[in-house]
């Protein structure tokens, strides 16, 4: 139908409009397309950039250096070697299994290391390196460098490792590292990213746990430009860590080799404190084991003989073992006496060779007695009666407070592994942890350091060490951190009478040096070297009143097990005092007979600074004592000769 010029001139105002509204969207998606073309390549240049380079553009961790360890003379302990070895990117090496296979027919890798890294590439992210092989040489070092392009992702690195040149002298005391384990990161809330590298070394025990954070430093950075197929190309950038700090012990290097060698192949521990300062200078568990085997992952093998061994070699005797510390716990009832004013040093008791208590005999060690006894007699005979009557006097709690106050019984601060803080019982801790009252007989067997109380060789030795100054002396172990001196463990005045503390320690002096004292044997003869010391025998199995009325069989015909252990505890000089020693032979039998002599051999090392002159030692002991310190000489240097193979 023919349209009307009315309706023809419609259509074209509503086309027209169309044509306006449409072509006003296209320019407006135009000018948005144009927009957000410019935000894009101008605004969000820098940005996408990044993008760009981060898709070329590797940031890696650099292990920081770990801090070293050095003894008190500056001779090292715990040191970095270098290490070579051939890790792995697997993010940049494509096939894997293809890459390994190369890598394999250039250079020689054991199939369990294969199988290993293979494991820890499964459940690590895979721009984590993780090593191939470990103390490869250089030559194999050189053929993977000039094989490069064929082995896309693998490198060659030169890394530290650490080394412990001493070898068992100091393994108690350093500890050891370890590969970085699970377990190790599941007790971490926020662990160090460094430490997701695997098998990056981490201080596992021993003052290399305790001090992990102050030695371990700050990892550095480093940017690496790859082409598509992973390949480095160029190294970018690099941020070097922060090194740890090293450390210098208190420890005499010299003193702790010789007291490691003197323990031999007992169970036993040893200790030496300075009492002027409270410096450790040697601090020795037997036997020993060689943290090295450690570093890398123990084999199942060594393990297995280390845990097997019944003189339990991977315990810290020093400060985790804890035993009832016998006689030599007779100068803490004796203060605790003398303080309180309830005894003085010339009042006696008398000894028949046991004392009734509460309806209950209990003996002393000398079955005929030792007859009328006062102060220093008790102590140079180490008659047991006479602290049994002065218990029953003082009382267990007058006891307990001595014995805090000298050190027992109490944590002491130090950076090694399970410190234990032993234990010097009152009448609210058997409440508190046995539910049953505290009773007289209990007090009994405390005068004489039996029954509930138990002591570490540390802390027998800083008693021995408060009882020599008369302070609070405090174990240091830790000399300076990068050179700077840390405090001092001198301490304080304990606030003791000078009289009391002086009873005390002529008592001690008449342990060594009269003929009838109990570790006169082990005596120093030397002008202005005299010891004085005290000995003591803890048992470790109960005596019948049937053993007893027949005899109570002696140490030598019991099983090793279940022989008393020995102790002896010591200072020197007796005019000035210089060292205080603890020695503790685990089931050793008798304390004058098996840790007075190694005490007293120890001290004399300690005050000489080296081997003493054969003149400070008795004229009877003389001969054996020049055999003793040649074969342990020898054995210093066998170890110098061993260490010194190792590090070459």
């Amino acid at each position: 139908m023919k349209r009307t010029p009315k309706e023809l001139d419609e259509t074209h105002r509503l086309m027209t409009k169309r044509t306006l509204l449409l072509g006003g969207l296209q320019l407006g998606f135009a000018g948005a397309l144009a927009m957000r073309m410019r935000f894009l390549q101008v605004d969000q240049a820098d940005q996408f950039r990044l993008l760009a380079e981060e898709n070329r553009i590797n940031i890696r961790l650099l292990p920081p250096a770990r801090g070293e360890i050095f003894d008190r003379k500056g001779r090292i302990i715990a040191q970095n070697s270098p290490s070579y070895r051939i890790a792995v990117v697997p993010e940049d090496a494509g096939d894997i299994d293809a890459t390994i296979a190369n890598l394999r027919r250039l250079v020689y890798i054991d199939d369990a290391d294969v199988e290993r890294a293979l494991r820890e590439i499964r459940i690590s992210k895979p721009f984590v390196q993780i090593t191939l092989a470990d103390q490869v040489s250089w030559e194999d070092i050189a053929k993977v460098a000039a094989n490069a392009p064929a082995l896309p992702g693998i490198f060659p690195e030169v890394g530290l490792t650490r080394l412990y040149p001493q070898h068992d002298t100091f393994a108690h005391v350093i500890g050891y590292v370890g590969p970085v384990s699970d377990y190790d990161l599941s007790k971490m809330e926020d662990p160090d990213p460094i430490l997701l590298t695997p098998r990056f070394q981490f201080g596992k025990v021993g003052f290399e746990a305790k001090e992990e954070s102050t030695l371990r430093g700050k990892a550095g950075t480093k940017s690496v430009e790859v082409n598509a197929y992973g390949r480095v190309i160029r190294e970018l950038e690099r941020k070097e860590g922060e090194s740890g700090a090293d450390m210098q012990l208190t420890i005499d290097a010299a003193l702790q080799s010789y007291t490691q060698a003197r323990l031999g192949n007992e169970s036993a521990a040893a200790v030496v404190i300075d009492i002027e300062s409270g410096d450790i200078q040697a601090i020795c568990s037997a036997p020993s084991f060689d943290p090295n085997l450690f570093v890398r992952g123990i084999s199942v093998a060594d393990y297995r003989d280390l845990t097997s061994d019944p003189y339990r070699p991977l315990a810290n005797k020093t400060v985790q073992g804890t035993y009832p510390p016998g006689s030599t716990f007779k100068m803490v009832a004796a203060l605790a006496g003398l303080e309180s004013g309830l005894i003085t040093p010339d009042d006696t008791a008398y000894c028949p060779g046991h004392l009734e208590v509460g309806g209950r005999r209990f003996h002393c060690w000398r079955r005929a007695g030792h007859g009328v006894v006062d102060l220093n007699t008790s102590l140079k005979s180490s008659c047991d009666v006479y602290y049994y009557d002065l218990a029953v006097k003082v009382g267990i709690d007058n006891i307990s407070k001595m014995a805090q106050r000298l050190g027992l019984g109490v944590h002491h601060e130090l950076p090694m592994s399970a410190v234990r803080d032993g234990l010097a019982p009152d009448r609210k801790w058997k409440e508190r942890v046995h539910g049953k009252d505290w009773l007289v007989g209990d007090t009994v067997n405390a005068s004489i350091g039996q029954g509930y109380m138990l002591a570490s060789p540390m802390q027998l030795a800083v008693m021995t060490a408060r009882i020599a100054s008369g302070r609070s002396v405090t174990p240091r172990l830790i000399k300076s951190i990068d050179g700077v001196e840390q405090p001092s463990g001198a301490g304080e005045s304990l606030g003791l009478n000078e009289d009391n503390l002086h009873a005390v320690r002529k008592g001690m002096y008449s342990v060594s040096n009269d003929r009838r004292g109990t570790g006169y044997r082990s005596r120093i003869i030397a002008d202005g070297m005299r010891m004085a010391g005290k000995s003591g025998t803890s048992q470790v199995r109960n005596i019948s009143a049937a053993e007893r009325a027949a005899g109570v069989i002696r140490n030598e015909d019991l099983p090793w097990d279940r022989r008393d252990h020995a102790l002896y505890v010591c200072f020197a000089p007796y005019d000035k005092p210089k060292y205080a020693v603890a020695v503790v032979v685990e089931h050793g039998g008798g304390g004058s007979k098996a840790a007075a002599p190694i005490a007293r051999d120890v001290l004399l090392e300690a005050l000489y600074e080296g081997s003493p002159p054969l003149e400070a030692y008795p004229k009877g002991d003389r001969e054996r004592i020049k055999i003793q310190q040649e074969r342990l000489e020898q054995e210093r240097l066998d170890r110098n000769i061993s260490t010194t193979s190792d590090q070459a």
